[in-house]
């Protein structure tokens, strides 16, 4: 009995030596080192593939004017088409007031988690030289995503003006210096300050009469009250469809599709008029970039849809879907351009 156990023991003294010694040897400690290095991002993997997708909750949409208006329509398309490819809901939040500015502001000072994105107009980059106290920074406080799409203004006259072109239109405006009136969206919109810089081009004197949005202004145009107006397109395609107004130049580099008849400014000889109402998207500027990324390349493939392609046009918004980084100089160019406007024309500053 006693022996046996004493070679029991034996046995296992023996085997523990044996395994101190593998675990010495440099081979094994070589094999050991190499699986931990593949456990590591195994194990990375795992745990980010437990963590949550994004989203995985609804995403708030906040549209900085009143529902109905442009921007609002271009939102609720998209954000129809984020929710069924993400399956959550992408919802509206319309928060109009200050130009844009207030919902802006609300969207600015949102945590920048992916779950607050906003939908913007022209007022993002005209706004920052039109009030006296703003907000936010777009540059610094937003992340831009993309521009959705733009609808470029037109200049439209009514059918009693008696000019068929731009120049003559010029000519006629000439020849009598403060007696017509140009209608307008609205003070700093980009009609209006369309309309200041198609003034500065030429020297013109002529009245500017604002109105509250693009379909009063048309109308007023329509009626003959203040029968020249340099407008958005898409509440006026219809009326010159119908001959109720006459397009005279598109403020663009290429023509629109909504009128594929009427010349450019460009082709008409005169240069750096362009404007157009834009629709963009941007974050809080904390938001990560793979989210950014993620949103752009969404929204751009989103706007490039047939159907929605199809829809936009036929509200004379031309689909866009401009890298991050092509938006963010498109903001940074206009800025500049719009406060040129603003100063060249003497255009009081609101709330100064």
């Amino acid at each position: 009995m006693r022996e046996t156990l004493m070679r029991t023991i034996d046995a296992i003294a023996r085997a523990l030596a044996g395994c101190a010694a593998l675990l010495l040897a440099p081979a094994f400690l070589a094999q050991a080192f190499l699986a931990q290095a593949f456990a590591a991002p195994a194990f990375a993997q795992v745990a980010h593939a437990q963590s949550p997708p994004y989203p995985d909750h609804p995403v708030k949409i906040i549209v900085p004017f009143a529902a109905g208006g442009p921007t609002d329509v271009v939102a609720r398309l998209i954000a129809q088409k984020l929710s069924e490819k993400f399956g959550q809901q992408f919802y509206i939040e319309d928060i109009a007031g200050a130009g844009g500015n207030l919902g802006t502001g609300a969207a600015a000072r949102a945590p920048g988690d992916g779950y607050t994105i906003l939908f913007v107009s022209s007022s993002l980059t005209v706004n920052p030289s039109l009030y006296a106290r703003m907000p936010y920074d777009p540059e610094k406080d937003l992340a831009p995503v993309t521009k959705a799409a733009g609808a470029p203004n037109a200049l439209f006259v009514h059918p009693g003006i008696p000019a068929n072109s731009v120049p003559e239109l010029v000519a006629l405006l000439k020849a009598n210096p403060g007696k017509y009136t140009f209608a307008s969206p609205g003070v700093g919109t980009t009609p209006h300050l369309a309309s200041e810089l198609f003034k500065l081009a030429f020297g013109l004197d002529f009245a500017l009469a604002p109105f509250s949005g693009g379909g009063p202004s048309i109308q007023s145009v329509v009626a003959g009250h203040t029968p020249i107006c340099i407008q958005a397109i898409p509440p006026a395609m219809e009326l010159v469809r119908a001959g109720k107004l006459r397009a005279l130049g598109i403020t663009a580099k290429t023509r629109s599709p909504a009128l594929p008849d009427v010349p450019t400014f460009d082709e008409l000889g005169i240069e750096n008029q362009e404007s157009e109402t834009m629709q963009g998207v941007l974050v809080p500027a904390a938001t990560p970039k793979p989210i950014v990324d993620l949103l752009q390349a969404e929204i751009a493939r989103i706007v490039r849809l047939p159907d929605v392609n199809e829809k936009m046009l036929a509200q004379g918004l031309e689909p866009s879907g401009m890298s991050s980084a092509e938006f963010a100089a498109y903001i940074k160019a206009d800025i500049a351009k719009w406060k040129k406007v603003i100063t060249d024309a003497k255009v009081p500053l609101i709330g100064g």
